[in-house]
């Protein structure tokens, strides 16, 4: 069966994601590493640059900063420079693959990448290096993104609240390095926001791509269930709630990756049938604001970025109220562990040395899980079905939710998360609803806060929208870890 691409270009990965014209002359080379992608598509169009040029800069800024922030879990160098050689040659006879022919990203260790290692950031898979692409890199690569390498993730993408792996050692936060990016896209967002790559394909199952883009200062969506297919992946450890997803450094580029890997594909039914559900036109959006779910606390930097947020919100017109959590978060609660630990239990049984050979968090994991019962994990399933429902009448009296991402601010690099810091994302997950993640105010010392919208189911093209003008008003894609685009040397905020 055939990979069915025609409607990996959908209207959400549509929106926001034409060229932007290169300003004046082509910049130094030195400086390429930090244009967004859809201005080095641009740039390739007008011949201002080349693919080649551009893999080189972000090849050297990548040497320059790896040994800090430890973003990657395999480098693919001599790969990307023959890629981007080839997508040069394709500029210059005028037959790209696609507009982001030539692009530089990095793509998540759980997302098989055929003759490239895919150890999902565990010793078990250490050898394994898969003969198949998974269908959205097959599409990446009909496109022509460059891939740069393999981003860290935490252990089977289950790790508490950092990226810190037998394997590959520590991913560090570039805004600090003594601090943790989040989550087990963290090895794509560290590469981001330190300029290797403009974008990076991550996954998100719980929070995993919208935590680390709040931590490192970018956007991220993590998609409609669904709007990007999946095949040829890793075993699925968690139902459907992980979804493929990119985190970018501008709202257009966002856009412009989801475009190229979007899409239905028959071989994956949730794809199928998805929408493209539109927000309303001609008023204000009305967006309840929840600032707490349960009786999780949110530390003061955060709830005054949040309230930040809200007001910029309101500054662009639209209605934003205080009110409830609009779900059932105890039933939320109740059962948001179940199908992570009951996956890593029926994983681990395919293992028989496991324990030996996985990091200290996970046998406790997977004994909870060894603990949980066929019907329990029916009753989550079941909960998470009522759950959508709920959202799904919240929706239509309301446009949008705003949150928080995260309870905590980020904490020490090698240290778990605060149990609070988990709460607000995994609604999105658990019912297969859109969410972005976008900047809000810094701290005090400049360490980047996110806040959270969530939408409606096939919402993907209405969020971005919201996303874009937001970003318009209120940008930060100039923002970078120092002035002068050099890390800091990692004391704590």
């Amino acid at each position: 069966m055939t990979d069915d691409h025609s409607g990996a270009r959908s209207a959400a990965g549509r929106a926001h994601a034409r060229p932007v014209p290169p300003p004046g002359p082509g910049p130094a080379p030195e400086e390429l590493w930090r244009r967004p992608a859809r201005w080095l598509a641009a740039a390739y169009a007008s011949g201002a640059t080349t693919p080649t040029d551009v893999v080189e800069a972000v090849i050297a800024r990548a040497e320059e900063v790896e040994g800090r922030i430890n973003a990657f879990a395999y480098r693919a160098f001599d790969d990307a420079r023959r890629a981007a050689a080839d997508s040069t040659q394709r500029w210059r006879r005028g037959t790209p693959l696609g507009p982001h022919d030539g692009v530089p990203l990095t793509v998540k260790d759980n997302i098989p990448v055929a003759g490239l290692p895919c150890a999902w950031g565990s010793r078990l898979y250490a050898d394994r290096v898969p003969e198949r692409d998974e269908l959205c890199v097959t599409r990446l690569r009909r496109a022509g993104w460059v891939i740069l390498g393999k981003s860290n993730v935490s252990e089977f993408t289950l790790g508490l609240g950092n990226v810190s792996t037998l394997l590959h050692g520590t991913t560090r936060n570039p805004w600090n390095t003594a601090l943790t990016t989040g989550a087990s896209t963290g090895g794509g967002a560290a590469a981001v926001a330190a300029g290797v790559g403009p974008v990076a394909l991550g996954t998100d199952g719980g929070g995993s791509i919208r935590w680390p883009a709040s931590y490192c200062g970018l956007a991220a969506l993590k998609p409609t269930t669904g709007r990007v297919a999946r095949h040829d992946g890793l075993p699925v450890v968690l139902h459907d709630l992980e979804v493929v997803a990119p985190v970018a450094r501008t709202v257009g580029d966002l856009a412009a990756l989801l475009g190229d890997v979007a899409g239905p594909d028959p071989r994956d039914r949730r794809s199928l049938g998805v929408p493209d559900t539109p927000l309303a036109t001609g008023r204000p959006l009305r967006i309840r604001l929840v600032d707490r779910f349960g009786d999780y606390p949110v530390e003061p930097e955060i709830s005054a970025s949040l309230a930040a947020a809200a007001n910029r919100l309101t500054g662009l017109g639209h209605l934003v109220e205080t009110g409830p959590v609009p779900f059932d978060f105890a039933r939320f609660d109740a059962h948001w562990r179940t199908i992570g630990t009951t996956g890593l239990a029926w994983l681990m049984s395919g293992h028989e040395d496991w324990r030996e050979r996985v990091g200290d968090i996970y046998p406790p994991m997977v004994e909870h899980g060894r603990s949980l019962t066929a019907a329990d994990y029916l009753a989550a399933l079941d909960a998470f079905r009522d759950l959508f429902a709920e959202l799904a009448v919240f929706f239509t009296g309301t446009d949008l939710l705003l949150t928080p991402v995260a309870g905590a601010m980020p904490w020490a690099a090698d240290e778990l998360a605060p149990p609070y810091q988990r709460v607000f994302t995994g609604i999105a997950n658990a019912t297969g609803v859109p969410a972005v993640s976008l900047p809000g105010p810094p701290s005090a010392a400049g360490v980047p806060i996110g806040f959270q919208l969530i939408g409606p189911y096939g919402a993907d093209r209405a969020l971005l929208k919201v996303a874009h003008d937001y970003e318009t008003a209120h940008g930060w894609a100039d923002r970078w870890p120092d002035p002068t685009g050099h890390l800091p040397k990692g004391t704590a905020a």
